[in-house]
């Protein structure tokens, strides 16, 4: 057999196995599961409180929208006014629902979802919704996969912010989604979402599981590889927002997954050039986000409090000068006469480290020391 002709038989296998895990997740998702008491895990029951604006937008939806929610997190910034937003499995729209009122009339929110039920449930609510916003939101759902954006009708560099809340994790191909990601982007635009990751690679046994596809935990990704994937792709300093532990609920499942921990994350990834060198920069957030007044966090690492100027590495001072952030901080160079000053290294607990404290593990600081190598 030729070199091309082995290579589209691949191909073609490729594909095959790529469309029996988009039927399995339709199937699962769109037949399977009709609320969230279906669930077998707490991947999809969310993380931490939503910020109290969130809640009470969500206090405010469709009660279709929110009864076929499978989200594993928050993934909703703050201060998106004006802004395009587009969320990849947007499901039965909960999460674009809310986008759509946080950017208001000038912004537009746009859905992807390749399952016919759930994609029904957030096209007939959104005229009710409007009702409720007193404008008709500039809100829309395509049919599409999120391997494939532009195909789905997604033009390059025309969306601000791109949410999504554990789907990532039910894709075939990860760095696919990952990459036509970083082309809707705009220049400065930001990847905020929530997915579930393992605390090692995750055994083919469990891979080969149909439900425990479904549930999202055959797909979910070693988190340092998922690390190693985007700052390939051209993502900056990836940033953790928030992370817990995910429960098991189902026997079965416990004794298939075995000493695999699974966990809910919210990353952070901006479309920003890299910093170049070092940097001695302050960056001083004004308290311009409704709802973060007081201070703002952009990750676990690094909170700001209004109106008080902190050093901050090259890259961080790189995401707050360049992205959609900037207009909600003032990044400056600091001159020091002092030629024994030091630049501000960057700042951030290893993600392994994350994992063992949400698993209520002390990371001492001989383990963080040990996580750093």
């Amino acid at each position: 057999m030729s070199c091309s002709a082995q290579t589209s038989c691949a191909q073609k296998q490729d594909q095959q196995q790529d469309q029996q895990v988009y039927t399995s997740v339709k199937d699962y998702y769109g037949k399977v599961l009709q609320t969230t008491n279906d669930l077998k895990t707490s991947a999809c029951t969310g993380s931490s409180k939503p910020h109290p604006i969130v809640c009470r937008l969500l206090r405010t939806l469709p009660q279709a929208v929110t009864d076929k929610f499978y989200g594993c997190g928050n993934p909703l910034p703050l201060g998106i006014a004006g802004k395009d937003v587009l969320d990849l499995g947007s499901g039965s729209g909960r999460d674009c629902y809310v986008a759509a009122a946080l950017v208001g009339p000038q912004g537009s929110v746009t859905g992807v979802d390749m399952t016919d039920e759930q994609l029904q449930t957030a096209r007939e609510n959104i005229d009710a919704f409007g009702q409720t916003l007193g404008y008709q939101p500039n809100l829309k759902f395509l049919t599409g996969y999120i391997e494939a954006l532009e195909d789905a009708g997604v033009a390059n560099e025309s969306k601000d912010i791109c949410i999504s809340n554990c789907v990532v994790n039910l894709s075939p191909n990860k760095p696919q989604v990952l990459a036509g990601v970083y082309t809707a982007l705009r220049s400065g635009g930001e990847f905020h979402f929530s997915d579930m990751y393992s605390d090692r690679t995750v055994p083919e046994s469990v891979r080969q599981h149909e439900e425990l596809h479904g549930e999202g935990l055959t797909g979910a990704l070693f988190a340092n590889e998922f690390e190693r994937i985007v700052k390939k792709i051209g993502f900056v300093s990836p940033r953790v927002l928030s992370i817990r532990h995910i429960s098991i609920f189902d026997e079965q499942f416990k004794q298939l997954v075995g000493d695999t921990n699974y966990f809910s994350i919210t990353y952070r990834l901006f479309k920003v050039p890299s910093a170049i060198g070092d940097a001695n920069c302050t960056a001083t957030y004004l308290g311009t986000v409704e709802g973060h007044e007081e201070r703002y966090l952009l990750d676990i690492d690094n909170s700001f409090d209004t109106n008080v100027p902190r050093r901050v590495s090259a890259n961080t001072a790189t995401i707050l000068k360049e992205s959609w952030l900037a207009k909600y901080f003032v990044v400056e160079s600091v001159v020091d006469n002092n030629s024994d000053s030091q630049t501000i290294a960057e700042k951030r607990t290893p993600t392994e480290c994350l994992m063992k404290s949400a698993l209520q593990v002390e990371c001492s600081s001989s383990a963080l020391k040990s996580c750093s190598k």
